[in-house]
């Protein structure tokens, strides 16, 4: 190719280079954004069909951070029927713990492999790879307010747990809460992004920061 050749070659000027470059870095910051979307609370929409009721921002925040320090250094963290605290927990771009998804609703499949499907009526029913006793703390958040539906949950919380239990529910479940797993209500009074017509409490099996102010 002789040198004529080469000035027929078009060239970009650096203005349009410039734009060029920034136009790309636009195109991947989008590309990133969508990739963290996907763990804002409320990306997939509530099912009422289905008993979903999201946390707030600040409840969910406080669950996360709760499940962390009591999970420790490398911990390995189970949601329950708790899926806005798995999504703020993975929100937060930590790496010093594990932790899976286990929901009903399979929208929830495309966290992938932390996605496990849950039925709260054949508690055990779990794939191979969740040994028993295998998570530091399991949060859980039974989907109906009924004795039947926490007993079932229990089994699985109790399946599941090394022993650390954070238990979400209604205030009217205390005394079944208490028999089923022996825990205790906390002084944090979470919330929802709807009003719920039931107080809603946390309890506890262990020294927790629930207990304590911000």
């Amino acid at each position: 190719m002789s040198d004529s050749d080469d000035d027929d070659i078009p060239r970009l000027s650096s203005h349009t280079l410039a734009a060029l470059q920034e136009f790309y870095a636009e195109q991947k910051q989008q590309s990133d954004a969508g990739r963290d979307d996907k763990y804002n609370i409320g990306i997939i929409e509530e099912n009422w069909q289905l008993s979903q009721f999201w946390y707030s921002q600040e409840t969910a925040l406080r669950l996360a951070k709760e499940a962390i320090a009591a999970a420790g250094e490398g911990g390995r963290i189970a949601c329950v029927s708790a899926p806005s605290v798995y999504q703020k927990l993975r929100a937060l771009h930590r790496e010093d713990f594990s932790v899976y998804i286990f929901e009903y609703d399979k929208r929830f499949a495309i966290y992938g492999e932390e996605f496990i499907f849950y039925d709260y009526n054949n508690p055990l029913d779990l794939p191979e790879k969740i040994a028993a006793h295998s998570f530091d703390i399991v949060i859980a958040d039974p989907p109906y307010l009924s004795k039947e539906c926490l007993r079932k949950t229990s089994e699985t919380i109790k399946y599941l747990t090394q022993g650390k239990i954070l238990l979400c529910t209604g205030a009217v479940m205390e005394e079944e809460a208490a028999k089923l797993l022996g825990v205790k209500m906390c002084k944090f009074i979470p919330k929802h992004t709807r009003t719920l017509g039931n107080e809603f409490r946390c309890y506890v099996n262990y020294d927790s920061g629930l207990d304590h102010e911000i």
